[in-house]
């Protein structure tokens, strides 16, 4: 990357503690695992989920969905009341 602020072009994962670039795909199984793990280690109230208030209500509403139908939690919070 060139200076602090660019963008990314393409998903990172974690590989022996450094940032190497992945395929969507596996950048996104990477992620679903992640996230089964700590649910089933710790339980579904270990996640924790905030938005945006510059997020469109769309996306706050996915958000709260995956939160509630697919992690099973309620923890979720948003920079909104602010």
């Amino acid at each position: 990357m060139k200076g602090s602020y660019a963008r990314l072009t393409q998903p990172m994962v974690r590989d022996g503690g450094r940032l190497v670039p992945a395929s969507w795909d596996e950048a996104l199984d990477r992620a679903a695992k992640g996230f089964r793990a700590v649910t089933l280690r710790h339980g579904p109230d270990a996640v924790g989920h905030f938005s945006c208030s510059k997020a469109t209500n769309e996306v706050n509403y996915l958000l709260q969905r995956f939160a509630r139908s697919v992690i099973g939690t309620n923890n979720i919070d948003s920079c909104n009341r602010t």
